[in-house]
């Protein structure tokens, strides 16, 4: 089957691990590389192992017509502008989380999307990974019950010692702590919870720690979620926090529980005094390197090939993920609980 060719549209720290995990996909290469900075060609080829051409004008670019895909690796500002330039190419579409900075935005994204009918995928990627796909399986095969009540939360302290920090600290470019990382966890909550919210409440603080100084808006949040079957969900997303990365899980339903990479269910008959394990690799890093992304586009291609709609990380399933992150926040700014 031939290959499906795509370029890569910014080529900062997170395009660095697109392209490899593009390139070991069974049905896609990177045969295009647009940056603002000016690239070689023989050097990007040399360095990620297949025949690439650097440009550096997009508009030249989305007008190969041998380029099937993109892979929007650039600044959250610039996604939106950039969604819309190749949807109107006819390229589907690989986008980097977050989406982008608004309601206002994200509508106008899925209008073009719509109107040129091309397939997406959000990087969403943590639902391909192995902790949230062994989670998942746990609630799919009923060890949990029916849940109502679920906890996910991101802490990660994004501070000068990592290469994010130089633009993630301005308002206009990382959003908030929900928007910029927690985004995952509350993309993960939505996952297990499903994504019927009825009403959002957040809060958000900042550190008194000079470390984190330069942030121009708060980078601590803690987000309630009412859902319309009644159960109900908690997301906090801490982004100046001084220690170890940790991507918080504790899932309550009505035969067991969840909390990390242990469970405990009254369906196997588990001792509920003591937590069984589960043998899953946690996700325990915000290094790019380490995201199931090679997986997740797989799956991309793969239904791409089929003429379908990727599973679990659409443009429609992300979509969701930040109504209720821009309802938070909204939540958080104005001090009042949001309906959806």
């Amino acid at each position: 089957m031939k290959k499906y060719n795509v370029g890569i549209i910014g080529h900062g720290w997170v395009a660095t691990a697109h392209i490899p995990a593009i390139n070991a996909t069974s049905l896609a290469q990177v045969t295009a590389v647009y940056s603002s900075r000016p690239l070689d060609s023989a050097e990007l080829s040399a360095k990620y192992g297949s025949d690439i051409t650097a440009y550096d004008d997009l508009d030249a670019m989305l007008a190969n017509p041998d380029i099937h895909a993109v892979s929007i690796c650039s600044y959250p500002y610039q996604h939106t502008e950039q969604v819309i330039k190749a949807a109107r190419a006819g390229k589907h579409l690989i986008i980097e989380k977050p989406l982008c900075l608004s309601l206002k935005d994200l509508r106008a994204m899925q209008a073009a999307v719509k109107k040129a009918r091309v397939k997406t995928c959000v990087c969403f990627e943590c639902r391909y990974s192995n902790q949230l796909t062994a989670t998942r399986a746990l609630i799919d095969k009923g060890l949990l019950g029916t849940l109502h009540y679920a906890e996910a939360d991101y802490y990660h302290g994004i501070g000068p010692w990592y290469g994010q920090f130089r633009w993630n600290t301005r308002k206009d470019a990382g959003g908030s702590s929900l928007l910029t990382a927690g985004c995952h966890a509350l993309d993960a909550l939505l996952h297990y919870m499903g994504t019927d919210v009825a009403e959002v409440t957040s809060y958000d603080t900042k550190s008194k720690s000079k470390i984190f100084k330069p942030y121009e808006y708060t980078t601590s949040s803690v987000t309630i979620l009412k859902f319309r079957n009644g159960s109900i969900g908690k997301c906090a997303a801490i982004v100046d926090c001084l220690q170890p990365y940790y991507f918080h899980t504790h899932l309550v339903g009505s035969e067991g529980s969840v909390l990390d990479n242990k469970f405990h269910s009254m369906k196997l008959g588990t001792n509920k005094h003591q937590w069984s394990t589960l043998a899953i690799k946690l996700l325990d890093s915000g290094d790019v390197s380490d995201h199931p992304y090679t997986a997740q586009f797989e799956t991309f291609f793969t239904a791409l090939a089929a003429g379908k709609e990727m599973p679990l990380t659409s443009l429609a399933d992300a979509a969701r993920t930040h109504e209720v992150i821009f309802a938070a926040d909204k939540s958080a700014a104005t001090g009042r609980s949001v309906k959806m």
